[in-house]
C-alpha cells in the first residue's frame, strides 16, 4: 500500500533537514494522491527538476513507492516556472517541493530512475 502524498512530503522534508539540507512546500496539492514535482538545488546554485516516473517504470503490481525522473531539459528558474505552470493546468492537485541538498545528487532523498 502506498502512503498518502501528504505523508510522503512530510517525510521528504524531514529527511532533507535531518541531512543538513533545507526543504519547503512551494505548492500544496491533494493530500491523498497528488503528484509531486521536486526542485533540487545544490550549494553551488545548480538546479535539477524531477517529475514522477512514468507508469511504465513500475512493476505490474503497481507503484509501492514514489519514483522520480530528472527532466534534464529544465534547469533554470524560467523553465522550471513554465513546467510547473503547465503541470498545474493539467493537474491542479500537484505538489511542488523545493529541496536544498548537500551534494549534487538527491538520490538519498528521492528514488530517482534513469530513463
Amino acid at each position: 500500500m502506498r502512503v498518502t502524498t501528504g505523508l510522503f512530503v512530510a517525510a521528504l522534508l524531514r529527511r532533507a533537514m535531518r541531512d543538513g539540507g533545507f526543504a519547503a512546500v512551494l505548492r500544496k496539492g491533494a493530500e491523498e494522491a497528488g503528484a509531486v514535482l521536486v526542485i533540487a538545488r545544490t550549494p553551488g546554485g545548480a538546479q535539477q527538476f524531477y517529475r514522477p516516473a512514468p507508469q511504465s517504470a513500475y512493476e505490474a503490481g503497481g507503484p509501492q513507492d514514489r519514483r522520480f525522473v530528472r527532466d534534464s531539459a529544465i534547469g533554470d528558474d524560467e523553465s522550471i516556472a513554465r513546467a510547473i505552470e503547465r503541470e498545474t493546468r493539467f493537474d491542479p492537485d500537484v505538489w511542488v517541493i523545493e529541496i536544498e541538498i548537500a551534494g549534487d545528487d538527491p538520490g538519498d532523498l528521492l528514488a530517482v530512475m534513469t530513463p
